[in-house]
């Protein structure tokens, strides 16, 4: 049955260059924070545990048994919260396609869950240049948290409508978006992300790095849209922190911004 409400922390970061345990300890601070506040679910954006750094993803994939999902996975379960964090994963997982590029991991995100399962998704849909370093998966995701069925879309995927589309075939009740967006790619990227939540009636919550990562500099604003693609609230530029998300059963959202 359907709560109330769920409550989802966006995590707006910033990152240390390929160094998977200080980002891990940033995670583990934020993920603490959440607790603080409530959080049913935290998202953190693409490639969080190592940024978006590329041509490091080869050496920097985490196996399932890795130390730092047991980590993350005892997080979860001590905070009563889903985690949801980007990694580079195998991408030689179940169902996924194999492709030319199928030696290359995968742009994932790692999903753990209060009862100390844990989950994996790979990117589906990839910005040009990305398959040179990564490939694609081919399996939607979606997990369920109180009655509320959220659907996952990491970066490029939200470009490419067939994943939106895919994500209303599943009624999901809320589309999360973890990303790297630039300062030059807000505005395009919002006015996509805004016609998504109008288009399917579906609140949009986006989670987004405030710092320069992989050559590009992220514009921080982490957002929501409510079901008529209005933008709710808007995290600041450089504003390192969560921002939680109060999303009830009809789709309104109220959110506010809690920095470090």
């Amino acid at each position: 049955m359907k709560t109330e409400r769920i409550t989802v922390s966006l995590a707006q970061i910033t990152v240390f260059k390929g160094d998977v345990q200080k980002n891990l300890t940033m995670h583990l601070e934020l993920i603490a924070q959440s607790a603080r506040h409530n959080a049913d679910v935290i998202v953190f954006p693409e490639l969080s545990l190592i940024g978006y750094e590329l041509e490091l993803m080869k050496t920097r994939v985490l196996q399932p048994n890795s130390a730092v999902i047991s980590e993350l996975s005892n997080a979860a379960v001590m905070h009563n919260m889903v985690v949801i964090v980007g990694c580079p994963l195998p991408n030689k997982r179940p169902n996924d396609r194999l492709s030319e590029h199928s030696d290359k991991p995968s742009i994932g995100a790692i999903i753990v869950f209060p009862s100390g399962d844990v989950e994996f998704y790979n990117k589906q849909y990839l910005h040009e240049g990305e398959e040179v370093f990564c490939s694609a998966g081919s399996q939607n995701y979606s997990l369920s948290i109180k009655g509320f069925k959220l659907g996952l879309a990491i970066c490029a995927d939200f470009v490419n409508p067939q994943h939106a589309a895919d994500m209303a075939k599943l009624n999901v009740d809320v589309y999360l978006v973890s990303a790297l967006i630039s300062t030059s790619g807000f505005d395009i990227d919002a006015g996509v992300l805004s016609n998504i939540a109008a288009q399917y009636k579906t609140p949009v919550l986006l989670a987004n790095y405030a710092s320069e990562t992989g050559g590009y500099l992220a514009c921080g604003k982490s957002s929501a849209w409510d079901t008529n693609g209005q933008l709710i609230t808007l995290a600041k530029s450089t504003e390192v922190g969560i921002f939680v998300c109060h999303v009830s059963q009809c789709g309104k959202v109220a959110s506010m911004a809690i920095p470090e």
